[in-house]
């Protein structure tokens, strides 16, 4: 007798794969071989993986110029950093929690690496960690609070929205008198920097920008993460019943809190870009984006109660917002349509990720 790990969002409940017979000799359905076609159904990220095919192929038979390289460098680079984001956040919400405060957190990220760097004489490198360290302490205290209050995520993550935005803004015209710290190319290991977080590849005569390459790979150590190591496990099991959890043994508080500095160190990372591909930043930056985050990742099959999502999902939601961006454009039509698709998607996002869920259910049965 053989064990498996459940599919995605199974609650790390493990199924067993021998053929259990009954007295007559036939197989027990409860434990029968279940078809490819039916566990590529239950997966979470199949309504987005149908979702982005389906949105693609409607804008590349409209415009010529949005299924052109070009075009498509064009609508890859918005999706690969809300991907980047919505990765995180989607793995958040698999472990039951949300974080309202991703948004705002890539603006701090962004304002303290300029202000160190630009201000006070940093080295780039120097303050890149210094914002990182702070990302990470921001995570911290909001998963640490979480867990020891047991108030909704929601609530805190809601405060500490509040007080960055206020800090970001206060911080920065104190110090600068403005709301924008720049100048950032003339300091200190700004080149270096620049190759890691923000350059371009040369592709065929067409630039990608390196953001693609860091969203493909995180998206790959997140789905490998998420399905094939014991956090993994916990991370559905905190999200699905994290009371049962804690009694098997599963750290729910500690999982919470790394689920939170990723969410932040993932801030810090998109920050970085932003920061080094403008050299300059806004006090407001990353303000309203955390909902767009949130509904990326439910696109992608996270169910808002938790201990169901995907990581590949998240990422295919991102590109379905990257392509839908930017082929409003490209089509000529009003950008204010693009806040239309966002509500629709969300809402058929949310029903057909629980008619998913309960045909998973039941086909486990």
């Amino acid at each position: 007798m053989t064990w498996r790990r459940g599919a995605p969002g199974d609650r790390a409940v493990r199924a067993m794969t021998a053929t259990v017979t009954t007295t007559g000799g036939e197989a027990d359905e409860r434990v029968a071989d279940v078809g490819v076609l039916r566990r590529l159904l239950v997966r979470p990220e199949i309504g987005a993986l149908i979702g982005a095919v389906a949105v693609f192929a409607f804008f590349a038979t409209q415009s010529e110029v949005f299924r052109s390289t070009p075009g498509v460098a064009n609508w890859l680079d918005p999706a690969s950093t809300l991907g980047i984001m919505a990765i995180a956040v989607a793995l958040l919400m698999i472990g039951g929690e949300f974080d309202l405060s991703a948004g705002v957190m890539t603006g701090t990220a962004g304002l303290v690496t300029a202000i160190l760097a630009t201000r006070y004489g940093w080295n780039l490198w120097l303050a890149l960690a210094a914002s990182l360290a702070v990302a990470l302490a921001i995570g911290f205290l909001n998963g640490y609070v979480v867990v020891r209050t047991g108030l909704p995520s929601f609530i805190i993550t809601l405060g500490t929205f509040l007080g960055l935005q206020g800090l970001n803004l206060g911080v920065t015209k104190a110090i600068t008198g403005t709301v924008q710290v720049g100048g950032l190319q003339n300091v200190d290991g700004f080149s270096s920097a620049h190759l890691v977080f923000a350059s371009a590849l040369d592709l065929g005569g067409t630039l990608f920008l390196v953001s693609i390459v860091w969203w493909i790979v995180l998206t790959g150590l997140a789905s490998y993460l998420l399905l094939r190591t014991r956090f993994g496990n916990w991370i559905f099991a905190a999200g699905g019943d994290p009371v049962a959890a804690r009694n098997v043994g599963v750290p729910a508080a500690r999982t919470k809190i790394l689920l939170f500095m990723g969410v932040s160190a993932s801030a810090w990372l998109v920050g970085s870009m932003s920061v080094l591909r403008l050299t300059s930043v806004q006090a407001n930056a990353g303000f309203g984006q955390e909902l767009i985050f949130i509904v990326a990742a439910v696109i992608g099959g996270c169910l808002l109660t938790g201990g169901y999502g995907s990581a590949v999902g998240a990422a295919l939601g991102a590109l379905i917002f990257g392509m839908t961006a930017q082929g409003i454009v490209y089509l000529g039509w009003d950008a204010d349509w693009f806040k239309l698709f966002l509500g629709a998607m969300l809402l058929l996002a949310v029903f057909a990720n629980r008619a998913v869920r309960g045909y998973a259910e039941r086909s486990r049965r």
